[in-house]
């Protein structure tokens, strides 16, 4: 049996390459898409954990806190709203303003965080370092990068990185998120207040005038707010939009909503290109199954002359649709895995990564392309069983 089945399955060889062909074209798109799955999932974890507020207006505020200025004396009366638990202030700038864009997932970002008070942020306490160690209290000219950011840069723990022409240390390297961490440049909160002053010529004349008395516990551009247990994060936050003046409120469920709402297109697209390669990866791996069983019906035919049953017949055009949809699978499996890896690593010198290749997506290939192959074989099996053997061979022989 054994001996027959590698027969076949040196015959089947065309076979093989048409079926690992179709099925990396899925799983390339499929690891497309789960990329994007898991980025607008990580967003929605990030956002749907805290209660993001910024101070009225447009200043250099980017990200989940866009917005002007927003003094200590809001921050306060933030903490003293029925349900909150928690505010940490926080600077938020792009990177490079020249490039960046308002509200996006995908840029680079530089934080500042209060050291001194506890991330509020229910599904994210600490962000998960990789490598060395995070910020603490104290801690000045220091940054810890996200993944994307320290490998287009080259960074690692004790590398040196240059912001607003001030040398800080990298002190730790995320772990990769796929999410907009990934791109976050994390500092302390006064090290990013004098970043802001630097970036933002507007303010720099603001506080020279002297005409607006501003400390440096003014500066932020939000706060990351935290709510109490058995409180609704939706009405703490129209609770602070309501009692508390001059700052905007990101409702976390709407701002959820947003987020998901700008990469719906895309989304749509490639689950719709998706759909589209499992149809036709589908019927081309089911009709190279047929194709290729009904090329062997000359050797059923003479095997049902000599003897053999229709069970056994079965039992054998199955066994070698099983084994040859199997091994395609897996090789489809396989080649999707390492243009991928050999794309992404490519794709990795700017930060960027396209797939995502998960245990279910890989898992559900090579189960597709078995039960799809299996249905062919079945299929062709019943056909050939109908014939008598005569006919087959002669059928076979006419082919």
């Amino acid at each position: 049996m054994l001996t027959s089945l590698r027969r076949a399955l040196r015959g089947y060889l065309f076979t093989i390459a048409g079926i690992a062909i179709g099925v990396a074209g899925i799983v390339a798109l499929g690891a497309m898409a789960e990329r994007i799955v898991r980025f607008i999932d990580g967003g929605d974890r990030f956002v749907l954990g805290q209660i993001s507020v910024a101070g009225r207006g447009m200043g250099m505020g980017a990200g989940f806190t866009a917005g002007g200025l927003l003094p200590a004396a809001a921050i306060e009366a933030i903490r003293k709203v029925e349900g909150v638990a928690g505010v940490q202030p926080q600077v938020m700038l792009p990177l490079n303003p020249s490039t960046s864009q308002f509200m996006t997932l995908t840029q680079e970002l530089v934080i500042g965080m209060d050291l001194s008070v506890p991330s509020p942020n229910r599904h994210y306490r600490t962000l998960p370092v990789q490598a060395g160690r995070f910020l603490r209290e104290g801690d000045r000219r220091k940054a810890v990068v996200g993944a994307s950011f320290a490998v287009s840069r080259r960074l690692a723990p004790g590398s040196r990185l240059e912001l607003e022409g001030t040398a800080y240390e990298v002190v730790g390297v995320l772990e990769r998120m796929l999410t907009a961490p990934d791109r976050f440049v994390v500092v302390a909160i006064q090290d990013a207040r004098e970043q802001w002053v630097a970036k933002d010529r507007l303010l720099r004349t603001v506080l020279a005038s002297g005409g607006v008395a501003l400390r440096a516990q003014d500066l932020n551009t939000g706060a990351a707010v935290g709510w109490r247990d058995g409180a609704d994060p939706d009405v703490v936050a129209r609770r602070i939009r309501d009692q508390v003046a001059g700052v905007n409120v990101q409702i976390p469920s709407e701002l959820s909503s947003l987020l998901r709402q700008s990469t719906a297109f895309f989304s749509a697209l490639l689950v719709g290109i998706g759909l589209l390669a499992f149809v036709i990866g589908g019927l081309s791996l089911a009709n190279t199954v047929a194709a290729a069983v009904f090329e062997r019906i000359r050797d059923f035919g003479v095997k049902r002359a000599l003897g053999a049953t229709d069970w056994q017949l079965g039992r054998e055009i199955l066994a070698e649709a099983l084994a040859v949809t199997l091994s395609g699978g897996a090789l489809g499996v396989l080649l999707a895995m390492v243009l991928g890896l050999a794309i992404d690593g490519w794709a990795r010198r700017s930060g960027q990564q396209l797939f995502l290749f998960s245990p279910r997506l890989l898992g559900g290939a090579l189960v597709f392309s078995v039960l799809l192959g299996a249905a062919a074989a079945a299929y062709a099996a019943l056909r050939i069983v109908r014939l008598s053997p005569a006919e087959a061979i002669r059928r076979g022989s006419a082919a």
